[in-house]
């Protein structure tokens, strides 16, 4: 006897959504770079699609955190009575990098073309220090 997948319509359907989106995953959103001197961190992070006022970035305990968010609107009536089938758009991102102990005072953004670039100064406190062997 032999053996048949039996596919419903919408199944088809979700498939090849997923296939043709299937770069759309957590891993993707908010690339970010980061290089570090011995003074600084140096971060670029891509926020696409969101104006400068609707990030906001905050430290705490060691943790960079920076969030996107988009106002919520009631959903406009579409044309035609058009409903969606697939979406995908987010209004709402965040991610959370730790740095430890940094200068908070001095820390640096700009925004251009959907890059969140930030400067991140580390703490001035020299950590070296002669560790007594007892």
């Amino acid at each position: 006897m032999k053996n048949y997948i039996v596919r419903r319509n919408n199944d088809l359907f979700d498939n090849m959504w997923n296939d043709f989106f299937r770069s759309g995953n957590n891993a993707q959103i908010m690339r970010t770079d980061i290089k570090e001197d011995e003074t600084h961190y140096m971060m670029e992070v891509e926020v696409p699609g969101f104006e400068k006022q609707e990030i906001s970035v905050d430290f705490e305990n060691g943790y960079l955190t920076i969030e996107a968010k988009k106002e919520q609107t009631e959903e406009q009536p579409q044309e035609n009575n058009a409903k969606y089938l697939h979406k995908e758009r987010v209004e709402s991102y965040s991610r959370s990098f730790y740095l430890g102990d940094v200068d908070t005072a001095n820390i640096k953004a700009s925004y251009n073309q959907g890059v969140l670039t930030l400067n991140v100064p580390k703490h001035k406190e020299n950590n070296t220090h002669k560790i007594v062997i007892e």
